[in-house]
């Protein structure tokens, strides 16, 4: 990278000789956004400010963003390598998602190896009307490489990524592959509302699952968008956000076709987030919902927040059991998939 590269500090812009708690980060910006990437840390958004306002779509964990190479667990846990670090934000998962499994004779830890990695970067374009930055990776346990692209337009609050995964080997593969995306405070609270399309599932684990959160739906049961039943015959709607205390859930909602999208809307503080992505990638959306009411590792009570992950592959018993359900993504000898997904922070009329 030169070092010698034009710097401005109006329009489109991109901040490359950062560090942000002893790790290398990219900074993307223009006169609405700012989007901060942990590059050291398997590419991370962990800042997604939206600048009129000063607000941060991306939660961020009591914790906070750690570097991992700074703290030595005292116990050889895999789902603390990566709850331990979890700062909220946004992550890539690959090639496994949820818990512990194993795939091939590989085992792999909470969702994968790929979210505290270091990425390599290049600079593609850096004009006053856009920039993109390049990231890739080549995963250790199996033989695939990660490319995105990460773009951001003047006068525009929208992020564009696009990736693409390659099959580095000459045997099929299958995985999962997921977009780890947060949101709590200062956007999310109590009655926030979720949007999606039309016609779209609510599928619950069974109670039997090793990884079932109690919940307010009545486990093992698909339901058709906004509304779930509770245990004793209740109607739950899981499109508004509850009150802080609420149960934990963990649900999957698909159905959503080629075009997927979801919005998230917060009237108060009179500002939403829209999610489009490639449906046919990515079908499952992954639906955690912490309201407080855990009160045991890694929460204790402390945080109200919600993920929205765009996933393929489910439930969160990891990638052998979505091979074993069919849900698992696949992929041909040396072939290549291709992936995109838009984030649009927007102010509600």
């Amino acid at each position: 990278m030169s070092r010698y590269r034009p710097q401005r500090n109006y329009g489109c812009r991109i901040h490359d000789q950062v560090s942000y708690k002893g790790l290398k980060t990219v900074v993307l910006e223009n006169d609405l956004v700012r989007i901060s990437v942990l590059v050291d840390k398997g590419t991370e958004i962990f800042e997604y400010l939206y600048k009129p306002k000063d607000l941060d779509f991306m939660w961020l964990t009591e914790n906070g963003v750690q570097n991992p190479n700074e703290y030595l667990p005292t116990s050889p846990d895999p789902v603390a390598t990566f709850v331990d670090y979890y700062s909220g934000g946004w992550q890539e998962v690959f090639p496994n998602g949820g818990p512990t499994s194993a795939y091939l004779g590989a085992q792999y830890g909470q969702h994968g190896e790929v979210t505290h990695m270091p990425w390599d970067y290049e600079i593609v374009r850096d004009t006053e009307q856009l920039v993109s930055v390049r990231f890739s990776v080549r995963t250790k346990k199996m033989p695939f490489q990660l490319t995105k692209m990460l773009t951001l337009e003047k006068g525009s609050t929208s992020l564009l990524i696009e990736e693409q995964l390659d099959n580095l080997s000459e045997i099929p593969l299958r995985y999962m592959w997921g977009q780890h995306i947060a949101f709590g405070k200062p956007f999310l609270e109590p009655g926030c509302r979720i949007t999606v399309p039309d016609n779209v599932k609510i599928v619950t684990e069974s109670p039997e699952s090793p990884v079932s959160l109690p919940g307010r739906a009545k486990r093992g049961v698909t339901y058709d968008w906004p509304f779930g039943e509770s245990a004793t015959g209740e109607k739950v709607d899981f499109s508004v956000l509850p009150d802080k205390g609420t149960q934990s859930e963990m649900m999957y909602v698909t159905g959503f076709g080629d075009q997927a999208w979801y919005k998230v809307e917060n009237g108060s503080l009179g500002m939403g987030v829209q999610v489009e992505w490639d449906g046919a990638e990515m079908p499952y959306l992954w639906y955690w919902q912490e309201y407080g009411a855990t009160e045991s590792y890694p929460w204790y009570g402390r945080h109200y927040n919600i993920g929205l992950e765009l996933f393929a592959g489910y439930p969160t018993r990891g990638l052998e059991e979505a091979v074993r359900n069919n849900s698992a993504g696949a992929i041909g000898a040396r072939e290549r998939k291709v992936f995109r997904i838009r984030t649009s922070p927007y102010e509600l009329k």
